[in-house]
C-alpha cells in the first residue's frame, strides 16, 4: 500500500505541491516550517528506485538501490537557513542529506553539499561530515537511536550540529573551485535531497523542518 503511493508518476507529484504547500508548510510563528507531513511524499520527487522508499510511523525510510528524495514543494531556492531533520540508522548503514543542490533524474546529486549520515558503515566519514569537505570520523551517534541533525547555512558559513553538539563550523573560501568535474561540493543555493544509499543500508528520516534566514 504504502509503496504503491510512492510510485505516482512525476507529474502527479509536482501537481500536489501547490495545495502542499498551502496546507501544510504553515509558519509556527518561529519561522520554522514542516515540509515532510510523515504521511504522504507530497512535496517531495523521488528520482531513481522509486521502491527504494517507504513511509513508516512518521518517517520516510530509504532502505534499496541508489535513490534521492527532492524536495519539490517550494519554488524559491532556499540560501541561508536551518534545516533539521530527525534520523535514525541500522547498523552499517549510510545516508546523507544534501543542500543546494537540484533536481536530477538519476545518479549521485553533482550540486550542493552533503551532510554525511553514517554511524558504523565502512566508509569512514561519520554523521555529521561536511562530506567531501570537512571529515568528521568520530562516532557521536549510535545507531538505532533517532537524533536530531541540524545545518545552518549562512553566507558562507556552514555549521553542523548532532543534537546540539557542533561537529563542523566550516567558512567556505571565495571563489572556491568545484570539487571535480563531476561534482560541484560548494555553496550555492537550491533545494534539500534525502539520499538512500545502497540496499544495504537502512535510514529514517522525520521531523523536517526549515526555517529561513536573511
Amino acid at each position: 500500500m504504502l509503496r504503491s503511493a510512492l510510485r505516482l508518476p512525476t507529474v502527479a507529484l509536482l501537481a500536489v505541491c501547490g495545495a502542499w504547500i498551502a496546507a501544510h508548510a504553515a509558519d509556527d510563528g518561529d519561522g520554522w516550517v514542516t515540509i515532510f507531513d510523515g504521511k504522504s511524499m507530497d512535496g517531495w520527487k523521488i528520482n531513481e528506485s522509486p521502491d527504494t522508499w517507504t513511509l513508516e510511523d512518521g518517517a520516510l525510510v530509504a532502505k534499496g538501490p541508489r535513490s534521492h528524495a527532492f524536495y519539490v514543494g517550494d519554488e524559491k531556492p532556499f540560501k541561508n537557513f536551518e534545516l533539521k531533520v530527525d534520523c535514525k540508522t541500522k547498523k552499517g548503514s549510510n545516508g546523507g542529506i544534501y543542500f543546494h543542490t537540484k533536481v536530477l533524474e538519476s545518479g549521485w546529486p553533482k550540486y550542493g553539499l552533503e551532510a554525511q549520515v553514517n554511524n558504523t558503515q565502512r566508509d569512514p566519514l561519520r554523521s555529521g561530515s561536511l562530506y567531501g569537505v570537512v571529515d568528521v570520523t568520530d562516532q557521536n551517534i549510535q545507531d538505532d537511536t533517532w537524533w536530531t541533525e541540524h545545518i545552518i547555512v549562512k553566507d558562507r558559513y556552514i555549521t553542523i550540529k548532532l543534537n546540539d553538539k557542533t561537529v563542523v563550523d566550516y567558512e567556505e573560501p571565495e571563489g572556491k573551485p568545484a570539487f571535480s568535474e563531476q561534482y560541484e561540493r560548494r555553496l550555492g543555493e537550491g533545494t534539500f535531497a534525502l539520499q538512500g544509499h545502497d540496499p544495504g543500508s537502512t535510514v529514517y528520516y522525520k521531523n523536517i523542518r526549515v526555517k529561513r534566514l536573511p
